[in-house]
């Protein structure tokens, strides 16, 4: 591939979010003046988070958004350079690597950090989307907390629904758990843990219809598919896991992922199977997902980059 460099790095740090701040963080104190475009999302799915009550200093929590800006804060104060910008295309055929922002220019670095993160898959619901962070939500772990003593709904089918209907039946007086067809894909373990967990009600055959509320969710309304029979329920939180996408599309066939798209890593590491390409948050992590995680794997990221250039002598 033939293209014109408009300018050079040592660290381009592709995403914001944890995993891109606090790799820019470590990659600016250590001295290697990295780069951060900071994608489509700058901040990724915090910033449509509302309380962040499990983020280790922040005694009395945070606003998700208002946390990615303390993020952000903090690489810049570090000398991170971010900058608004999405990256479109990527060149791994030789070193140094190539990468094009926002379909124009191109940087050539030495090393990429991949912190792109996962979007969460959701049901397209206009309801749905205006009561984000209001009631409905796609992390039970993370939100499940405000829901204690409470009535709420979960909707999904794998394995990662039923972990999660399981941790929300430990919180919440009753869990209505909507499963589209009339069996789950869960491992067998997972379901037999669920249908023997007396407050969760599995509903088979089943769509959302609606998601009631006005500031926050009130209720839900159900449809059986088979017999078209609607139903309304009273619920404060309505949970979605029908899964997520990691945003890993413009490395595909350039870097080891799996099934679903996940960037593979060496374990204990962040390195990919490209040599100075490394990996971290979301993107390459679909059991954790937790913002202290992605932080932590971000930090793995910019001190693997840093013995990288180490050892070419940058």
């Amino acid at each position: 591939m033939s293209v014109v460099v408009s300018e050079k790095t040592d660290v381009l740090i592709i995403g914001s979010g944890p995993a891109g701040y606090t790799a820019a963080i470590y990659a600016s104190r250590a001295n290697l003046n990295p780069i951060l475009y900071q994608g489509i999302q700058p901040g990724g799915q915090l910033t449509i988070t509302t309380e962040v009550e499990n983020y280790p200093g922040y005694a009395d929590g945070v606003q998700g958004p208002e946390m990615m800006v303390d993020f952000e804060k903090q690489a810049k104060r570090m000398g991170a350079d971010i900058r608004f910008g999405l990256a479109t295309k990527v060149d791994l055929s030789s070193k140094p690597y190539k990468v094009q922002i926002d379909d124009d220019k191109w940087i050539e670095t030495q090393s990429i950090i991949i912190a792109t993160g996962a979007s969460a898959k959701w049901l397209g619901l206009p309801s749905e989307e205006r009561l984000n962070g209001f009631g409905v939500s796609a992390c039970a772990v993370c939100d499940g907390f405000f829901f204690r003593g409470k009535e709420v709904a979960i909707v999904g089918a794998g394995d990662t629904a039923a972990e999660e209907a399981l941790y929300l039946s430990k919180l919440c007086t009753t869990v209505h758990m909507f499963i589209r067809k009339d069996a789950m894909r869960a491992s067998k373990v997972m379901q037999d843990r669920v249908l023997a967990t007396p407050n969760i009600k599995v509903y088979w055959n089943t769509e959302t219809d609606e998601i009631l509320g006005d500031k926050t969710v009130s209720g839900v309304r159900i449809r059986n598919n088979q017999t078209n029979a609607v139903t309304e329920i009273a619920i404060n939180g309505f949970f979605v896991a029908i899964g997520h996408q990691p945003n890993s599309d413009i490395f595909k066939g350039l870097l080891d992922m799996d099934e679903a798209g996940y960037i593979l890593t060496t374990p204990g590491t962040s390195k990919t199977n490209v040599e100075g390409v490394f990996a971290a948050g979301d993107v390459q992590d679909k059991i954790y997902r937790q913002a202290v995680t992605a932080a932590g794997s971000g930090c793995m990221a910019a001190l693997d980059a840093e013995r990288y250039l180490s050892a070419l002598g940058h």
